[in-house]
């Protein structure tokens, strides 16, 4: 008996946006409109989703207009976040167009008395026999969009497509290179003023009083702002602001602030606050009694989003309609957060999408905008940009959460693994704006009637988790318990760093897994594909051990080590091999990846994304932290705050296993625990020392070479 095959399902994207006209449109000028809700933050998507509409519409890439994600225009895709950009925004636009390709194919047929059938599209036109051709822009009039996607058409196959799987040229680069204003940091509107805020030196510290007099003094004043403990200057340069907002924090009294905790300590402190936990996962099996068990503490600090350039944003009332600008990676979840604030319908305010200087997951770039929006109530309808000072931004912008990480494994008489326990103490790793009944804006904590700060919480397990992230082990262990303790407590700022808890989880299991194989006298890597049952998996490992020429060896002062996951057990695989050199201090020489993202839409893209998170995660590993005393934030500056130089930038050699068969998924997210974790085992290798404290500096080092004797 045959079975009937399921009904075609429409991507998520196009079930929460069913609309085809807020995907697409032609427009008059022989171009196609591309709107999608996901926005470049520059991890390449605009170029890869241009990709996608012009294989599916068969148009030269050049005709492809992207346009920028706005709430007035764009489909509601929430939050570019989760390396999912490709998997959701990609998916949907490519059924989208693949549907409108095929009403147009209609109309095309039916003005042309040629069946559909034999009419070939290229580059917009419909040709058939007999010479006779139209276009989009042709048929535009006669064709409506407004209908909802109904899973009716096929997108082409992958053998069909011209450009998915082909690296094409950014469409992004051209503006970025010329320095024509596509950054918000350089876009002037109209009549614009500058704004900056005050801001207490100490977490949670309250404004009791400042005096104005010398700040009313500063030339091309326009406004002092005070709403409770927010307060700030409108001026006609971004200079006259700074320099008003100084004198103001001279004369300004404070309440006292939050404490925090000794940073000596950091894992004891999270360890012992009150906590809400979570089992993760289990998996049982009948074992016998361990000969031993091996329990390691691994730790992450709390680290900086340190993009380059700091948050910015813009905004303009007009009577009770307010329009933002803004770098935030969700303009309708900002908007939420806005309304609340404001007390306004979400229809009065308008969020539009300019892209910054990278974000890393949930910088300032939401916070920034209801600071320009409350700022630019006193700009009496002019625009004003507000951008926080690097002091600012290293010190009130939420931070990737603090991590301790224990596990055990239980291990028999030759040292194979019977059991494994892995336990995570961390804050939540998600305050983004728009989830919840209050705010999470920073200003909003400020106003006189303040909304309080946000607890941090966690993804659920189906969308891949927060601080247990890639804690369920991608080998083949016979039992396992993962277990999550999330912090009720918060003494700084936590949300979404890039990869959220799996960077830190990577690190300890791969750690962990490293030293079993060297008890055991085995190949590291020979011990990883003997664990795993995934082919995929195998296969990256492989490919990075290849291409690394990977052999077990010991040269002085020279150290080789392996990393590998699949981001969120359901992502991008991802293998890593380092080399170091550890003779004075630790130096990453060469990094060598090998990555399975299904079907790469622009492979130059890929690798970008595997490159920049490859040295993103170097430069965590040998160098980031956020420091702090009992008090306040000291590390407020790239000197207190370094990052990895470029001097200090190792050689990345990138390989892509191109799987066209397989559905994308994204690249931005898979290096940052492999690396890391990577860079830890060559430590091993090269000093024969475990480091499990991340960053591993000099005094780390020495201290577990002193632990380990």
């Amino acid at each position: 008996m045959n079975v009937p095959s399921p009904a075609p399902k429409l991507p998520v994207s196009l079930v929460a946006n069913p609309r085809l006209s807020s995907w697409v449109r032609f427009t008059g000028e022989g171009r196609v409109a591309i709107s999608p809700g996901k926005v470049e933050i520059g991890q390449g998507i605009v170029t890869a989703l241009a990709q996608i509409a012009a294989d599916e519409l068969d148009v030269d890439i050049s005709k492809v207009e992207m346009i920028r994600a706005s709430t007035a225009t764009s489909p509601n895709e929430g939050v570019t976040s989760g390396s999912l950009s490709i998997q959701q925004s990609g998916r949907a636009l490519r059924q989208a167009c693949a549907e409108v390709r095929q009403r147009f194919l209609a109309a095309a047929s039916e003005r042309l008395g040629v069946d559909a059938a034999l009419l070939g599209i290229d580059d917009g036109t419909f040709s058939g026999p007999g010479n006779v051709r139209t276009s989009y822009w042709e048929l535009a009039d006669d064709v409506s969009l407004d209908h909802d996607a109904t899973a009716g058409a096929t997108a082409k196959s992958a053998t069909k497509r011209a450009l998915a799987g082909h690296s094409v040229q950014r469409v992004d680069i051209p503006d970025k290179v010329f320095a024509r204003p596509r950054f918000i940091h350089d876009y002037a509107l109209p009549g614009l003023l500058h704004g900056r805020v005050l801001r207490p030196e100490v977490s949670g510290a309250k404004l009791i009083a400042f005096d104005e007099t010398t700040a009313r003094a500063v030339p091309g004043l326009v406004a002092i702002v005070r709403d409770g403990s927010f307060a700030g200057a409108v001026a006609d340069s971004e200079i006259a602001a700074e320099a008003a907002v100084k004198a103001l924090g001279k004369s300004a009294t404070w309440s006292a602030g939050d404490p925090l905790p000794d940073e000596g300590h950091l894992a004891g402190f999270l360890k012992s606050q009150p906590v809400e936990t979570t089992v993760i996962d289990t998996r049982t099996a009948a074992t016998n009694k361990p000969i031993q068990t091996l329990r390691r503490q691994y730790t992450r600090p709390y680290i900086a989003h340190g993009s380059i350039a700091p948050s910015c944003a813009m905004a303009q009332w007009e009577g009770d309609r307010v329009h933002v600008w803004t770098h935030s990676q969700g303009v309708y979840l900002l908007r939420a957060d806005l309304a609340i604030v404001l007390k306004l319908p979400a229809e009065n305010i308008v969020v539009e999408h300019m892209e910054g200087a990278g974000c890393y997951g949930h910088n300032a770039a939401d916070d920034v905008a209801l600071d320009a929006v409350l700022l630019a109530k006193a700009a009496g309808g002019r625009p004003v940009r507000v951008q926080w000072s690097r002091h600012d931004e290293m010190t009130h912008a939420p931070f990737g959460a603090a991590m301790a990480i224990e596990i055990e494994a239980d291990l028999d008489a030759d040292n194979e693994i019977t059991g494994w326990r892995h336990a995570i103490w961390s804050n939540g790793h998600a305050a983004r704006p728009g989830r919840a009944a209050q705010p999470a804006l920073l200003a909003a904590t400020e106003i006189a009637n303040p909304y309080p700060r946000m607890i941090s919480s966690n993804p659920p397990a189906a969308n891949g988790g927060g601080a247990d992230r890639n804690a369920v082990p991608l080998y083949d262990l016979p039992a396992w318990t993962i277990t999550s303790h999330r912090l009720l407590t918060m003494p700084v700022r936590t949300s979404a760093l890039r990869t959220l808890g799996a960077q830190g989880n990577v690190f300890a299991i791969e750690s962990l897994l490293d030293e079993i194989a060297a008890l055991r006298g085995e190949d590291p890597i020979a011990f990883r594909l003997r664990h795993l049952r995934d082919e995929r998996a195998k296969d990256v490992i492989r490919a990075a051990a290849r291409r690394a020429a990977w052999k077990p060896q010991k040269r002085t002062g020279i150290g080789h080590g392996v990393g590998f996951a699949r981001y969120k057990n359901m992502g991008a695989y991802c293998a890593a091999i380092a080399e170091i050199e550890g003779t004075d201090d630790i130096r990453v020489k060469r990094l060598t990846l090998a990555v399975d993202v299904g079907e790469a839409i622009n492979p130059d893209g890929v690798i970008n994304q595997i490159e920049g998170g490859a040295i993103q995660a170097t430069s965590w590993v040998l160098k980031e932290r956020v420091r702090f005393d009992r008090t306040r934030i000291t590390s407020t500056s790239w000197t207190d705050y370094p990052i990895l130089r470029f001097s200090e930038v190792p050689a990345v050699d990138v390989e892509i296993i191109q799987r066209p068969e397989i559905e994308p998924v994204g690249a931005g997210e898979a290096a940052h625990g492999p690396v890391t974790a990577a860079i830890a085992n060559a430590v091993y290798d090269c000093l024969g020392v475990r480091v499990r404290d991340l960053p591993i500096t000099r005094d780390r080092i020495i201290a577990a070479a002193e632990l380990a004797s």
